[in-house]
């Protein structure tokens, strides 16, 4: 049987060179993982037998915490099967939650206001708050210095969860000349969708140098590290970290996700409490 590649989604933290890595496959499991950029080195976490909305997850500024959005179907806990739930990077073990109606709704994100804009909660015993996360493509990116380029079409009103537009995103190289540039390419739709979709949205990656512009045909997730450097997840599997200024692809660092087999550990003990 011809093995798939995974699924992989990535969110970088804002204030520490730590990525949170989201790797789906097989269709019914989920992986995190912690991307140390300092040490450049992967570390593996947490395996979950259900789904993780990656698009609407999130990672605290200071790369500790996990805000995920999951629907486990066996799950038998208070908060039902489909919930949001607070971890240390990279377990999921749950150190606060609460369930959800179903699927269709918004996951979180973290504040460093505090508090939560649209329900009842206890102050956290860390320095963030949670806020809901906006029903428009690219939230994630949003927060994390992607623009929406000049002739990315508008939304239509009537487009709720903003599905049906083909959206472009670019994020300028920092201490560079180079812009990376993303565009959604279509919706997949369905529970696993196609193409690597992540939560059901396609995308292409490229890179722009002058106005003219590199298709990265082998890329599935893409940012900028603080340095300059390009992050990527390719296709096959492989997270690299790339210098972009080579006239080939000089590749710095690399950890391969694609023969990962679900392996679920219980979380070590600091990640079981704040």
């Amino acid at each position: 049987m011809q093995q798939v590649a995974p699924r992989i989604y990535c969110i970088p933290a804002t204030q520490a060179p730590v990525v949170a890595v989201f790797r789906r496959g097989p269709s019914n499991w989920s992986h995190i993982g912690r991307w140390d950029l300092a040490t450049q080195c992967y570390e593996p976490g947490a395996w979950l037998g259900g789904r993780i909305f990656p698009r609407r997850s999130d990672m605290s500024p200071d790369g500790q915490y996990l805000c995920y959005f999951a629907h486990k179907p066996s799950a038998i806990w208070e908060h039902g099967d489909a919930y949001i739930a607070i971890s240390k990077l990279p377990w999921l073990t749950a150190l606060h939650a609460f369930g959800t109606c179903g699927t269709w709704t918004r996951g979180y994100c973290f504040t460093e206001a505090g508090g939560s804009d649209d329900r009842p909660m206890a102050k956290l015993p860390i320095p963030y708050g949670l806020r809901s996360i906006p029903a428009i493509q690219f939230a994630n990116e949003r927060r994390r210095g992607w623009v929406e380029e000049g002739n990315s079409p508008a939304r239509d009103p009537g487009d709720a969860w903003d599905q049906h537009r083909h959206a472009r995103m670019r994020k300028p190289q920092p201490c560079g000349t180079r812009v990376l540039c993303v565009e959604s390419v279509g919706w997949a739709g369905g529970e696993f969708g196609v193409d690597q979709a992540v939560d059901g949205l396609n995308v292409r990656y490229s890179l722009e140098l002058n106005g003219d512009r590199e298709l990265l045909e082998d890329v599935q997730w893409a940012d900028w590290s603080q340095e300059g450097h390009l992050l990527v997840a390719t296709r096959l599997g492989q997270l690299q970290i790339r210098n972009p200024e080579s006239a080939r692809p000089n590749i710095l660092f690399e950890a391969d996700l694609s023969s990962l087999k679900p392996t679920p550990t219980p979380a070590p003990a600091w990640a079981q409490c704040w």
